[in-house]
């Protein structure tokens, strides 16, 4: 009787009795008086009639086909009448929800007829503190829902009223401000401050939730504070003990905690240097919390407290707790690359932890000493000789090849390096690919180091590799190998024994701009996951990006205005971005082909007075392949399993250039995608003839490809076509090619080269088009030498793809690049989500060139590829995006920058257009 209650109130005290009136009737044909009833003019008599349809449905009767009568009645100013349609709908919205859809426009219309929303924003200036909190709460949630449509206005006075809120309402309600003043943006490093002093006493709150919130607002606006400033110490040391605090809470609370702290020790780690024995394991940690407290400790490592931290680690590396052991194996590895001063006790501790012969220990260690080598190389060779005592011992793909890393880069200075490796030749194919791979590379470079004592072995692994192997990674290095050794011994030498670079010293930071993202979402799931927002939650197309605050006086906005002062083509050359930035590092990575010259064969080649290969691969390749006389006998035909391309030598001076030209330009985009053809002027409208087009870019030229149909019972002759102004100037670059009349039911295709030199005006949408099209229908008479003619004039309307406009030219400089990502205003950002492609980075690359988007830059960050792309259109704008994908998600996310954002969203399609086909 729930409803027969909530009726009862709504009539008020004085009238309850005489409600049970409602619930006496048995009349037959109700329903159709209830439906005049409920359309009557008079609102006593609607409102009369809309109590007995609640009371007959709060005694069972369905009355749900009354449903459009009822909802008529929600258009009035009487409250009560509103209060008891809302009472049918919530019943009906339930068991009908198809018929519920029907009164949402209804909703819609009321909400902005009587200003709900301009309603909820004079809240915000209530004196009540929860009515302000809760008033910021729901003009959030629709916000969420409504990105662009600015609902909290931030400005200094209502920021003053919510700090003002914040002192005096509840828990959940200081976490709706604090979230609300993390979305505002100061006009300067004062008003930050004093932001930021007015919050600073939030983080003493007992709720975890409200501490967080606070920390996210006060990490967002130290960006604005001058390093200099004495509260910037103030605040960093006042920031350290509610996090701490947060670490003696249950374990799934530290959990969450230490997520977050995570974060916030990556963007600024001076927060709890001094903290470090509060990560330290505890016995009784959960390993969830054992595997994060650990991670943190080497974010926090330093000069200052490596003794501690590795004394710390040397004693988990004793527990029972096998994957903790294997991390913290691994964290001591990692102290050694990011503390340089460290390095020698570090190698001393593995040594240590090697001699226990735990089989899992002695197997991490040899992988993490192989990075160290790889960080300090010829520096700590002497440990070698007892990593290969305990040879026999590795049965984990992952430390065999580690040591097979080692004993083929060290192996003029290991005896038995020949005998080491051959050692693991035996079992070749049971070996993991990751083993294969190393194993084929170590002999190859042992080869080259001691040509004469290792030809059959070298012999052995490139048959083992080519002829006998079906993994196409391994056959395709093999047979590149074996190209560079036949060909050019001094090119192999110089490719497979190449200097290398050191590695980073810290390879698993999370890319500055999405820290940045993140460090806004602290105390959300977002923190948890460390991923943004869009990439767990469903709808998300067109969410704005969220940044951290630039400082007006930061050298950053200085640099970006200065860059802002030249367009990307003038931009300056010198632009060098700062350590430790993700998008500097990434475009310093060369994409191009290598433009280092390969020394040419020459007729006397000699490596150690002696023939490289002296003839002993004749019998493994079974004749000759064609190499130049001075080579000897080296290395004959090809096997049958070598590609036909590999059965002859490149041409003296030919060298790596041709080797990577095997395949006669594999890898290359073979062309842009062009739409199917669809009807642009049906014959109804255009008096019999029907035009169906497409475009398409070929050769640098924009092509409109139309079919022209005769659906007339007359011939056409003379065609024309005229293009109205239009957003980007298109215009046909000549007349329509068309020399013979078309006959009736006949099709004729033709391809119009089009400009983009003619009149502009902004359409709507962007890539509209409008056409005019003018033919001749030439009637015979009864006398066959007789005809009269017709002109007859119509209009098209079609859209094409901006990818049209997208030049030839369109790589941008990878510093160029930089500059102008970091130039354009983060509210020129949007992204968007590109579901159901499943494409690898390099077949998306590809596919991505045929419509002129050039990748600048790739990287591999914790198992996501992320592509930086440019794109130039025919008026010189300049699109920059990036285009983040996983193996695992065929969900890709493109975020696009540009200074026109209004090209943004057909950006997108051309880009959703071009995977999906």
């Amino acid at each position: 009787m729930e409803w027969a209650s909530q009726l009862c109130e709504n009539r008020g005290l004085g009238s309850k009795m005489t409600d049970s009136k409602y619930f006496t009737t048995t009349k037959k044909g109700e329903i159709f008086e209830l439906k005049a009833e409920l359309n009557s003019d008079k609102k006593e008599k609607k409102k009369e009639a809309v109590k007995k349809v609640i009371a007959s449905m709060t005694v069972g009767k369905d009355v749900s086909a009354l449903f459009p009568d009822v909802v008529n009645c929600m258009q009035t100013d009487n409250l009560e009448l509103k209060k008891l349609v809302y009472l049918y709908l919530m019943n009906y919205a339930k068991s009908q929800p198809d018929m519920a859809i029907m009164a949402v426009n209804t909703f819609v219309k009321l909400v902005e007829d009587q200003g709900f929303l301009d309603t909820l924003k004079d809240l915000i200036s209530d004196s009540n503190p929860m009515v302000v909190a809760n008033a910021v709460a729901a003009l959030s949630e629709i916000a969420e829902s409504h990105p662009n449509s600015n609902l909290l206005d931030l400005n200094p006075q209502t920021i003053n009223k919510l700090l003002t809120a914040l002192n005096e309402c509840t828990e959940w309600g200081q976490i709706f401000i604090l979230d609300c003043l993390a979305n505002y943006t100061p006009r300067d490093d004062r008003e930050s401050q004093s932001i930021c002093e007015r919050v600073t006493p939030r983080l003493s709150h007992a709720n975890s939730a409200v501490v967080l919130s606070a920390v996210k607002v006060l990490m967002k606006f130290m960006e604005m504070l001058p390093k200099d400033l004495d509260y910037y110490g103030t605040l960093l040391k006042k920031l350290a003990p509610p996090l701490v605090t947060l670490l003696s809470a249950e374990p799934e609370l530290q959990y969450v905690a230490l997520r977050n702290i995570n974060l916030i020790v990556q963007k600024r780690p001076e927060i709890l240097k001094h903290e470090m024995k509060v990560f330290f394991v505890k016995y009784n940690d959960p390993i969830y919390v054992k595997l994060e407290k650990l991670d943190i400790m080497i974010r926090l490592a330093s000069q200052a407290n490596i003794a501690q931290v590795l004394a710390e680690l040397k004693e988990y590396a004793t527990e029972v707790d096998v994957d903790f052991v294997r991390k913290a194996v691994r964290a001591i590895g990692r102290c050694a690359i990011k503390v340089e001063q460290s390095a020698e006790r570090c190698v001393s501790t593995l040594l240590d932890l090697i001699q226990t012969k735990v089989n899992y220990v002695v197997q991490e260690a040899i992988v993490v000493i192989k990075d160290i080598f790889r960080k300090y190389p010829n520096k700590y060779e002497s440990v070698i000789a007892t990593l290969c005592e305990n040879l026999d011992s590795l049965d984990e793909p992952e430390a065999r090849a580690a040591m097979i890393w080692i004993v083929g880069e060290y192996a003029e200075r290991i005896d038995n390096a020949d005998e080491l490796l051959e050692s693991f030749l035996e079992g070749f194919h049971d070996e993991s690919t990751q083993v294969q791979l190393q194993l084929l590379t170590a002999i190859v470079k042992l080869f080259l180091k001691k040509p004469t004592e290792t030809q059959e072995l070298v012999q052995q692994v490139l048959s083992l590799a080519t002829q006998d192997s079906d993994n196409p990674d391994l056959r395709d290095r093999g047979y590149i190998y074996w190209r560079l050794l036949s060909t050019d011994p001094v090119a192999a030498k110089e490719v497979v024994l190449a200097e290398k670079p050191l590695i980073s010293e810290e390879t698993d930071l999370i890319e500055p701009t999405l820290l940045e993202e993140l460090i806004c979402h602290i105390g959300t799931l977002a923190s948890v996951y460390h991923k943004p927002p869009s990439a767990f939650v469903e709808g998300s197309r067109g969410v704005q990006h969220k940044r951290l605050h630039a400082r007006a006086g930061s050298g950053e906005s200085a640099e970006n205005t200065d860059v802002g002062q030249t367009g990307p083509s003038e931009a300056p050359s010198a632009v060098i971005p700062s350590q430790g930035d993700l998008l500097g590092d990434l475009l310093n990575l060369d994409l191009a082909p290598p433009t280092t010259t390969i020394p040419s064969v020459q007729p006397t080649m000699q490596m150690g007075a002696m023939d490289l290969l002296g003839g002993g691969l004749d019998g493994l390749l079974g004749g000759d392949l064609g190499g130049s006389p001075s080579m000897g006998a080296g290395l004959g035909v090809a096997p049958a399993a070598m590609p036909a391309t590999l059965g002859g030598a490149p041409a003296v001076g030919g060298g790596l250039g041709d080797l990577f030209d095997l395949g006669g330009g594999v890898g290359m985009p073979s062309g842009s995608y062009v739409s199917p053809k669809t009807v642009w002027l049906p014959a109804m409208k255009a008096k019999g003839l029907e035009i169906s087009g497409t475009f398409a870019r070929r050769s640098g030229v924009i092509q409109m490809d139309l079919s022209l149909t005769n659906k007339a019972m007359s011939v056409m002759v003379d065609f024309a076509i005229q293009f109205n102004k239009n957003s980007f100037g298109l215009a046909p670059a000549g007349p329509l090619q068309i020399l013979t009349p078309l006959s009736p039911n006949q099709t004729i295709d033709v391809s119009l080269p089009l400009s983009t030199v003619g009149p502009i005006m902004k359409m709507e949408p962007l890539n509209n088009l409008q056409f005019t099209h003018r033919q001749i229908h030439v009637h015979a008479t009864q006398e066959l030498n007789a005809t009269f003619e017709n002109t007859q004039r119509d209009r098209g309307n079609c859209q094409y793809p901006l990818s049209l406009l997208f030049v030839e030219d369109g790589k941008m400089d990878r510093q160029v690049f930089l500059a102008t990502w970091k130039d354009i205003p983060s509210e020129n950002e949007s992204q968007f989500q590109i579901k159901d492609i499943h494409l690898n980075s390099d077949a998306a690359t590809n596919k991505l060139q045929g419509i002129n988007i050039f990748t600048i830059a790739k990287r591999t960050v914790e198992g996501q590829d992320m592509l930086y792309q440019s794109v130039k259109l025919t008026n010189g704008i300049w699109v920059l995006a990036e285009l983040r994908m996983q193996t695992v998600n065929p969900n890709y996310m493109l975020s696009v920058k540009c200074r026109a954002p209004e090209v943004s969203q057909f950006v997108y399609q051309c880009y959703e257009l071009v995977l999906r086909n």
